[in-house]
């Protein structure tokens, strides 16, 4: 009985306080050991992970494609272009694609006629949290525009080659075909550069009697148009402010201008 005596007087000093006190220091006899269940779940690992972020594109600008090749070039591949400058493709964005051609019928007389088609094109492609960075979807891209040019209707002897030292990855694509009573021959060459997917087709007939033009010739050509279509599209980026980095704001320019102008007051 007397044991029980400290006991039932806890009892009733706890029945004696407000409830949220009761509960905070009444609600058990458990010698003092507090609930550690708001700490264990506090410490709980967050379930929700970050998604990585996809690399960022390589290059934000495509090159003017009627300057990706070289005058000089485009005269030697199309003697007798109706426009030398190039006749631009339509695009409702220049910023992510963009095209050119040349085309034109070299006369020579009794000895016949040579024909010339050179065509350009340009594909960039932005990196996207949800789409995949730029460099893989070029990747995607170029592997499809393979596949095109290996699937052309009529083509034959057609052969397919990687090609060396052009960009990240390049495919030359080599084949007859037979149109307009002429016997042609084609060359496309696909190469990634980056986040770009640059696209050749060169390809030439003998009109009137003239000879054939030799596959070999048309392939070295469109290897050459598309080395410096490649090379264009650096070049194109050299000056550019690189992908995500701040621009200077104008009172920060202008910070800058004062304070070269303070300098040389100083020092006159």
């Amino acid at each position: 009985m007397h044991r029980s005596a400290p006991r039932l007087t806890r009892i009733l000093a706890c029945a004696a306080v407000p409830v949220m006190l009761v509960v905070a220091g009444c609600s058990s006899d458990s010698d003092g050991k507090q609930d550690d269940t708001s700490s264990s779940s506090s410490a709980a690992p967050d379930a929700k992970k970050t998604e990585a972020a996809v690399a960022p594109a390589k290059f934000a600008e495509l090159p003017d494609p009627c300057k990706s090749i070289t005058a000089k070039t485009v005269k030697s591949l199309v003697p007798s272009a109706k426009n030398k400058s190039g006749t631009r493709g339509r695009s409702s964005d220049t910023a992510a694609r963009g095209g050119c051609s040349w085309n034109g019928l070299d006369d020579n007389g009794v000895k016949g006629s040579q024909y010339r088609w050179l065509d350009v094109g340009f594909t960039r492609f932005a990196s996207d949290q949800a789409l995949g960075s730029g460099a893989d979807r070029a990747a995607t891209d170029y592997t499809k525009q393979v596949a095109k040019a290996q699937a052309a209707e009529g083509a034959k002897k057609l052969a397919t080659a990687p090609v060396s030292s052009l960009g990240d990855q390049a495919t030359r694509i080599t084949y007859d075909l037979t149109k307009t009573g002429e016997d042609f021959k084609y060359a496309t060459v696909v190469a990634r550069t980056g986040n770009v997917v640059v696209t050749i087709n060169y390809n030439g007939a003998g009109y009137a009697g003239a000879k054939t033009p030799s596959g070999a010739d048309i392939l070295k050509g469109a290897e050459k148009a598309a080395k410096e279509a490649v090379a264009s599209v650096a070049a194109a980026n050299e000056a550019a402010q690189p992908s995500g980095s701040p621009k200077p704001s104008p009172s920060t320019k202008t910070k800058t201008k004062a304070k070269a102008s303070a300098s040389a007051t100083k020092k006159g």
